[in-house]
């Protein structure tokens, strides 16, 4: 059998493995430039499928998702289709075999005859390059993917008689489909998995610390051990209950906490209700313990307007990013979020609030646009590796039922509780319940300023208990505090 010829490159210079061979149809081209392809690690993928006794190149393939559109020249690709249905029959794809299939299919004459096949398996030795040569099939075929959306985009900008926003969006949507065909995880042995769990479980028990973002309030953390990579954590509450500064009273606390000092979080909201002056001005009197009203009406002393200077320094100085883009898209959230975490490692991505996304207008319902926009949350915070903290709207249940929110509640889809790793409930408490005492202090404050029980209810926890939390929100001042004692467990 003739061995590889050192010589034989593909367009980016690398050596493919494989004897360069004559018998090939002109490629298709673009004006003044052919497309980009490796011809030689087609074939020579090709002839390591059909060698292969043990199915593996094969099987390699089909867990890459490698379709016959991965290939550039057309009889390679009716070579594959034909490879493909061989494996599916549970059938060894020798050259006999795979001459017959495409046969039957009609398309041993379009490759050039059993000559061809023959040709091809005789170009290879071994098929130790297989992996070698996918990758370049992968690559090349995402390159020329990225052609023809560019020339569909090109196409569509010329005839456009519609909307520029909904044309924009839907470049995003098409320039992501691309990143995420080329996102593909392949099975890793269990082993490693394990390996990353046995070094969580040290830390719990040598108690260095939890292993997840603290959230500033150690009662919460308690129950949730930290907001974990890849969750999606849904905040969900009626309206004016404060659902947004609870959201934004965590961001601070993760942003300024000690805790954090040496390696800053850096953070990302999407205010797609509030505009972003907005949020920094109620972030600002929040942190400053300043009445918003009253500094609108200049009622405000001196010494608490060196403190608001002081404290928007500190925000200047803090590792946040805000987007305030109204009507944005699940894939533009995405696309926006990947590109910040290209430039910077983001640690935790905030989405104010989910009823405000865009859905797909093809959906057939609202409840099926929510549905697509809840796993296209979902499918970010595995993808980016971080927590996402979901805001959602309550439905009308719960108050006109006069008891405390549930699950059920979760406004117009089902699907937000199945994706929701976890499910915080924000409620009131009502007359006539038990209420922990805060310190001295706090009930001090109480009689100073208007001040209103709130109840974190803890409702799911894919990996933990479930419990409630009782809060304190100062509403002059838009801030969330723990009430004195230990959460209680459901």
């Amino acid at each position: 059998m003739p061995s590889l010829s050192p010589s034989s490159t593909d367009s980016t210079g690398h050596n493919s493995g494989v004897k360069t061979s004559g018998n090939t149809s002109p490629p298709l081209v673009l004006p003044g430039r052919p497309l980009p392809n490796s011809l030689d690690a087609e074939q020579g993928l090709l002839a390591a499928c059909i060698v292969d006794t043990s199915g593996e190149v094969i099987g390699r393939c089909m867990e890459q998702s490698i379709s016959s559109d991965h290939f550039y020249e057309q009889s390679h690709q009716l070579i594959f289709e034909a490879l493909l249905l061989l494996y599916k029959e549970n059938l060894e794809a020798d050259e006999i075999l795979l001459s017959d299939k495409l046969s039957d299919l009609g398309n041993l004459e379009k490759i050039g005859g059993r000559d061809f096949i023959i040709n091809l398996t005789s170009r290879i030795e071994t098929i130790a390059h297989a992996p070698f040569w996918l990758d370049i099939i992968k690559q090349k075929a995402i390159l020329r993917k990225c052609i023809y959306v560019a020339f569909e985009i090109i196409d569509d900008a010329n005839q456009l008689q519609g909307n520029v926003d909904d044309f924009l969006s839907g470049i995003e949507q098409r320039v992501c489909s691309l990143a995420d065909q080329s996102n593909i995880r392949a099975s890793v042995p269990f082993r490693e998995p394990v390996n990353h769990a046995m070094e969580q479980i040290q830390r719990m028990l040598s108690h260095e610390e939890m292993d997840g973002l603290l959230t500033g309030y150690k009662e919460l953390d308690n129950l949730t051990n930290g907001f974990k990579p890849g969750e999606m954590i849904v905040l969900a509450a009626r309206p004016s209950v404060g659902k947004t500064s609870f959201a934004m009273n965590i961001v601070e606390n993760i942003a300024f906490s000690k805790k954090y000092e040496e390696k800053p979080k850096n953070i990302l909201v999407y205010s797609l209700e509030m505009s972003a002056t907005s949020l920094a001005m109620r972030m600002i009197c929040g942190r400053a313990r300043v009445n918003m009203n009253d500094l609108r009406r200049g009622f405000v002393r001196k010494d608490y307007a060196e403190k608001l200077n002081a404290i928007s320094k500190e925000f200047q100085k803090a590792s946040l990013w805000v987007d305030d883009t109204s009507g944005l898209s699940v894939n533009q959230i995405r696309a926006k979020a990947r590109r910040l975490k290209m430039r910077n490692h983001l640690h935790l991505i905030v989405v104010d609030y989910l009823q405000l996304i865009s859905g797909d207008a093809k959906a057939l319902s609202r409840e099926n646009q929510i549905s697509d926009i809840s796993r296209g949350l979902k499918a970010m915070a595995k993808e980016l590796d971080v927590p996402v903290i979901v805001l959602s709207q309550l439905n009308r249940d719960s108050e006109k039922e006069r008891r405390d929110p549930r699950l059920s509640d979760l406004r117009e889809s089902g699907a937000i509780e199945q994706d929701a790793d976890v499910v915080m409930l924000l409620g009131k408490h009502r007359k006539g319940e038990d209420i922990r005492e805060s310190d001295q202090n706090a009930e001090e404050e109480q009689q100073a300023e208007d001040y209103e029980p709130i109840k974190l209810l803890l409702a799911k926890q894919r990996n933990g208990p479930t419990g409630n939390v009782d809060l304190a929100f100062r509403r002059k001042y838009t801030r969330f505090e723990i009430l004195q004692g230990q959460p209680r467990l459901n």
